[in-house]
């Protein structure tokens, strides 16, 4: 009996960290991670209404003083909000954190050349995908449970093999963040901590959608061999293994989930 809810539940009782999780992937992941098990940190940086809403639905069946699942506010560019919110986890849930999934993201909808890409927009793209994913994976070495099933999952783009024009900012952002969990993983020798990093192809999000026309999009998907855009749901499963017991011998890899569309 044991064996068997061991099997449908791989994350019974483990606590994940989620950063964007409740929107877009994040919230794919989120929903995921707790129907394998998970207690899951809900962060978010500022539509509350969102968050709080997700949280009450993972709830729907926990008593009050025990919840499965918390909305937490952070900035994850900021190192003493990502402290907090590790706090507030281990808080919440009453144990150290199992599980990092850093996937908190933003994207430039002008989609401009290097040349017309401002500094500003330059800096907004790299505090949240590569100084958030930073911060988040620094404590999470430091934090994380050394006693087995420690993962960090960061999250990349496919974009990171195609260099398509109009996304210089948003790409070298990733492909900084896919080199630090190659190194990371190497560093965490001796903890029990894993560290790979999922890159996802088009996925249809706000995030994919924003700024785009209807014929960018149908070009996104006349170069699937699936012909089709990705579901946050396709880009669930990798994660779920990968921060599973089965999932333990994967690591330091940069996985793209994309339907073929960067190979």
């Amino acid at each position: 009996m044991e064996e068997s809810s061991s099997s449908s539940l791989p994350l019974k009782d483990r606590v994940a960290i989620v950063t964007g999780g409740s929107r877009g992937i994040g919230r794919a992941i989120s929903i995921h991670l707790h129907s394998l098990g998970a207690r899951v940190a809900l962060i978010y940086a500022s539509n509350s209404t969102q968050a709080d809403l997700l949280a009450s639905e993972l709830n729907t069946s926990c008593p009050p003083d025990h919840p499965r699942a918390v909305a937490i506010k952070a900035d994850v560019s900021d190192p003493e909000q990502v402290k907090l919110l590790f706090d507030k986890t281990e808080q919440e849930f009453g144990t150290k954190a199992h599980i990092l999934i850093s996937c908190a993201g933003v994207m430039d909808p002008k989609y401009p050349t290097l040349a017309n890409t401002t500094e500003e927009d330059w800096d907004t793209i790299f505090n949240v995908n590569t100084k958030g994913s930073f911060l988040c994976c620094r404590e999470a070495a430091n934090r994380l449970t050394n006693e087995g099933g420690g993962r960090i999952i960061t999250i990349s783009t496919s974009l990171v093999g195609s260099l398509l024009p109009g996304y210089a900012a948003y790409v070298a952002s990733k492909a900084a963040v896919e080199a630090m969990t190659k190194i990371l993983a190497k560093e965490l020798k001796g903890t029990k901590i894993t560290a790979n990093c999922v890159a996802p192809g088009p996925v249809a999000t706000e995030l994919f959608f924003a700024g785009k026309t209807e014929e960018t999009i149908k070009r996104f998907v006349d170069a699937c061999p699936l012909s089709r855009l990705g579901e946050p749901k396709d880009i669930t499963g990798i994660v779920g293994f990968l921060a599973s017991d089965a999932g333990e011998w994967t690591n330091g890899q940069v996985i793209r989930v994309n339907g073929g569309v960067v190979i």
